[in-house]
């Protein structure tokens, strides 16, 4: 049967054609454009040559192959045919075999040799020797090199093909497909059928539920351990990922995963027989059990490690200088008269504080004084230990004592500006070059004498690992955050547990000192902080007001508070809107697309290009939302579309857009324009670490299930001079009366309370092995024998 016919036989839409041009290639995810001349296919086409797209390796021209998919008319480039996967068109006969053979694809296969392989083997020599490389060594004159020359190339080429098709067929698309090919190449199939779980930490985009569907597909059973094993991982990572939780009690665990093993329907599962292949994970140190809490190891001895330094920074011994407090009264005064500002007792002391001891923590809500404060501590530390505030006073490699960090550019950049000095990301600081890691660690630690970390509450337990061992063994450390704003996306509440752990010493600032300006949003705000329902909510005051509208018109609502701004003046770097849902009418999808429109809408004069549903334009406002570390741009950060460039018109051959991040200009290929997004609207979550001068927050009934107390408080403490809320009264009273934070499962506060040199000293007074000893003794702590 050849080729043809059994593409016909498929019954699906296909395309036969000699390669013609290689219009487009992307290296990294090998999505490709090309031309083929067109030769046979089950589908009218009115032009001789089809455009042809799909993920492939790059194809040789000229070459026929066989393409199975669907037509789609393209809004721009008119018909193409989206393939889901092909296969070269082999020859069928014995003088095309040895033609195939003999070309240039085989290096040092000739015409003479390709005709007597074809002379043993016949017109199945090519199927043969991919089923079985061992038949060329048993023909004369093909010595063993040239025969694992020629099936390496088979492999190479035909290898692809089979594995798309065996995918295709396993439910994976073409992209997917791709993904899991580049990962495993040539032992996609061996390593799938081996543990097809693998797939669920190997490959983004696949979750345990799809593994799960191929593992029944290959006959695995809903018993095995690999399945149980991969379950149990699956859940404490998300546990993780979407609910910041550091660890899960065991029995916690075997409840998720027993109900992720059985939501497939494919059997029950015992209690017992999770908790074994729980143990088997942890004794394989794929999971750490301590006091019945189950951990990711990088999660446990981030945590472990954390608590760590924190007590070694807070017992260092006395600083070079020790200033009484009437240098430092005397110094402030001089601040207070230079700055014109009058500092407030507590102000005061915390700035002391701040000086006098190796930590402190900084917290308040906004109109407190934060920044001043941390202006106040840069400002007297330069006077107390006589060192200039001006980088340019330094030699090249001489570090300056002063270190201003933030979790994200933006949060970086409103830092620089308040106190006027250099600030910079944690990344940046560490030096992180992405996969290879950190350049700063506790080998190469970072050179300073102060650091001041702003938005700590942005900081992640695996983040806050990474800063504190990098830090030198004498160092002051101020860190300065909201404590009821979100938490940190990542796993941990790493400022909260410092908190609670009251072995930080502390600055709460509580005095408003904005509202003294006419602030309503910062009175609205502590409102909201408190628990409590504002009275005048629906008010309208100079900086604020409240729409009442349904899920429905939000998006005419915002249209016309936006376009309304707009002829004030405000562009879109001014107005931010605001909301916590991707989906839905009122979701941030939409209202992109509406924004979009009144802000930078279509025109022949304007370049644009298309990503999947998404338009791009020049002068588009985008968000960043990965670190790449490399260009100096981090998630959250927020730019501007400066160029679009197509791949006709480059030697690169690659669609461009170029994005300026504040004058940062950074390039961006097709295969990475998902790094990025539209950034009228954004999360709430997105939004934090910035102030906008204009923020539009709608909250309605659809957001429900997202609305808490300290997600609307984040997004209200965004606004610098004017909010507009719009939606449902009882939306914003419900979110503001569910407190539920969602609490996140973490040790990080007890850890504080025991140095690791106690545990060491600990271990020496026991007279027995605790693991052993503790059999049958779980209420029993460490504590009681000492």
């Amino acid at each position: 049967m050849d080729g043809l016919s059994e593409g016909q036989n498929e019954n699906k839409p296909f395309v036969k054609g000699i390669i013609k041009a290689v219009i487009f290639h992307n290296e990294q995810n090998l999505y490709t454009v090309l031309k083929a001349r067109l030769l046979e296919s089950n589908l009218e086409f009115d032009e001789r040559d089809v455009t042809v797209t799909g993920y492939f390796p790059l194809l040789t021209e000229e070459d026929t192959y066989i393409f199975y998919g669907t037509v789609k008319n393209h809004p721009k480039f008119g018909m193409q045919f989206q393939t889901e996967h092909f296969r070269k068109d082999l020859p069928n006969t014995e003088e095309g075999i040895v033609q195939y053979l003999s070309s240039d694809l085989f290096k040092g296969i000739g015409k003479k040799t390709a005709e007597i392989i074809v002379g043993h083997l016949g017109t199945q020599a090519i199927s043969k020797i991919m089923q079985d490389p061992a038949v060329l060594y048993k023909i004369p004159k093909v010595n063993k090199e040239k025969a694992n020359i020629l099936a390496q190339v088979l492999k190479q080429h035909q290898g692809l093909e089979q594995i798309m098709i065996s995918l295709s067929q396993f439910g994976f698309g073409p992209q997917l497909s791709m993904k899991i090919y580049q990962e495993y190449q040539d032992e996609t199939l061996e390593r799938i059928q081996e543990n097809p779980f693998q797939l669920v930490k190997d490959i983004e985009g696949i979750g345990f539920g799809k593994a799960d569907e191929l593992a029944h597909h290959l006959g695995i059973s809903g018993s095995s351990p690999e399945r149980i094993n991969a379950a149990c991982l699956y859940s404490i990572e998300q546990s993780s990922s979407q609910e910041g939780h550091v660890y899960l009690t065991k029995e916690q665990l075997i409840g998720k995963t027993k109900q992720l093993l059985e939501a497939s329907g494919r059997g029950a599962i015992s209690a017992d027989h999770i908790d074994s292949q729980i143990t088997a994970l942890a004794d394989g140190k794929q999971l750490i059990e301590d006091e019945g809490k189950m951990y990711f190891p990088v999660l446990y001895h981030s945590e472990k490690k954390v608590a760590e330094h924190i007590q070694q920074i807070l017992q260092q011994d006395e600083y070079d200088e020790l200033f009484p407090e009437s240098e430092f009264l005397l110094s402030l005064g001089k601040l207070e008269e230079r700055m014109k500002v009058v500092y407030a007792p507590s102000q005061k002391e915390a700035i002391q504080r701040a000086l006098m001891t190796p930590m402190l923590l900084l917290t308040g809500g906004p109109g407190t004084g934060k920044t001043t404060v941390i202006r106040g501590i840069v400002e007297l530390y330069s006077d107390l230990h006589g060192c200039s505030l001006d980088p340019g006073d330094y030699k090249k490699d001489e570090p300056f004592p002063i270190l201003l960090v933030a979790p994200t550019g933006r949060a970086a950049k409103r830092m620089s500006e308040s106190t006027g000095m250099p600030a910079v990301t944690i990344h940046r600081l560490l030096g992180w070059n992405g996969s290879e890691g950190f350049d700063r660690n506790e080998d190469n630690p970072i050179e300073g004498k102060l650091l001041i970390i702003d938005e700590m509450s942005m900081v992640d337990i695996w983040l806050a690992n990474q800063l504190f061992k990098s830090l030198p063994k004498k160092i002051q450390v101020v860190m300065v955050g909201d404590e009821d704003q979100l938490p940190s996306v990542g796993p941990g509440q790493v400022l909260k547990d410092l908190l609670a752990s009251q072995e930080v010493p502390t600055g709460r600032l509580t005095s408003i000192y904005r509202q003294a300006e006419g602030s309503s949003i910062i009175e609205l705000a502590h409102h909201i902080k408190s628990g409590r329902i504002p009275p005048n909510l629906k008010n309208q005051t100079s900086d604020r007001s409240f729409i009442n509208c349904a899920s429905g018109q939000v998006k005419e609502v915002v249209r016309k508070v936006v376009e309304n701004a707009k002829k004030k003046g405000f562009t879109a770097r001014d107005i931010q809107v605001l909301a916590p849902m991707y989906r839905g009418p009122a979701g941030i999808d939409q209202l992109n697309i509406l924004l979009q429109d009144i802000f930078n809408p279509a025109s022949e004069n304007k370049r644009e290009m298309k990503f999947g549903d998404t338009v791009y334009r020049i002068g588009d406002k985008v968000l960043q939302l990965v670190n790449q570390p490399e260009s100096n741009v981090f998630n959250g950060d927020m730019g501007e579309i400066e160029s679009i460039f197509y791949a006709k018109e480059n030697t690169e051959k690659e669609d461009l857009i170029v994005v300026s991040f504040d004058g940062n200009e950074v390039t961006y290929t097709r295969g990475d324009f998902s790094q990025f997004t539209h950034a009228y609207c954004c999360s709430i979550h997105k939004s934090q670490g910035s102030e906008f001068p204009i923020v539009v927050l709608p909250v309605v009934k659809s957001y429900y299930r997202m609305l808490r107390r300290n997600l609307i408080y984040t997004a209200i403490t965004r606004s610098k001079k004017f909010l507009i809320m719009c939606g449902e009264e009882d939306a914003f009273v419900r979110g503001i009366q569910n407190k539920d934070q969602l609490e996140r499962q973490t040790s990080l506060k007890e850890r504080l309370g025991i140095t690791a040199e106690a545990e060491d000293e600990l271990q020496k007074l026991l007279p027995f092995d605790v693991s052993n000893a503790m059999i049958g003794m779980e209420n029993v702590t460490p504590f009681d024998f000492m």
